[in-house]
């Protein structure tokens, strides 16, 4: 289980995230967000899905490991969970939640769920190792690493 209390910094800034956004069970969206200042309990950063950056803004509350941000195309809320990979010294960040769709989009009132991740160095001891971590971490770890990968690939044919 995660404790709080063993985490210097849960959430890393500046930071990349990648992204992936559904209604009703179909993906809508893939992209990244970055996180680029976090002060006191306010974040700015940016979102990329479709090759231009719009900027975001919303807040940070570590005590609950919660975020809201908007853009001008929708609202997200959700939670920060951890999981450690002490065998690769990775630790993977995933923020997860529902969003609203608002004017001017056109799925404006539509809602659905998304979930970004990141991962960083694991320093210090693990904090969480006791569960997988869910699927859309391969895939949204996908969008981060997409250059790197999609070259090794060809190795494999």
């Amino acid at each position: 289980m995660y404790n709080r209390q063993n985490a210097v910094q849960s959430l890393p800034v500046p930071s990349l995230w990648g992204i992936d956004a559904e209604i009703a069970g179909k993906p809508i969206v893939r992209g990244t967000i970055t996180i680029n200042s976090l002060s006191g309990s306010t974040l700015t950063g940016t979102a990329n899905f479709r090759g231009n950056p719009i900027p975001i803004q919303g807040t940070w509350d570590e005590n609950s490991q919660s975020i809201r941000f908007d853009s001008p195309y929708a609202s997200f809320a959700g939670q920060l969970t951890i999981y450690d990979d002490a065998g690769i010294n990775v630790r993977h960040l995933v923020l997860s939640g529902k969003f609203l769709m608002k004017p001017p989009s056109l799925q404006a009132g539509e809602s659905g769920s998304w979930i970004a991740t990141t991962d960083t160095v694991l320093t210090g001891p693990p904090i969480n190792t006791g569960a997988l971590p869910p699927v859309g971490v391969f895939l949204t770890s996908d969008l981060l690493y997409y250059t790197g990968r999609r070259n090794s690939r060809r190795f494999y044919r």
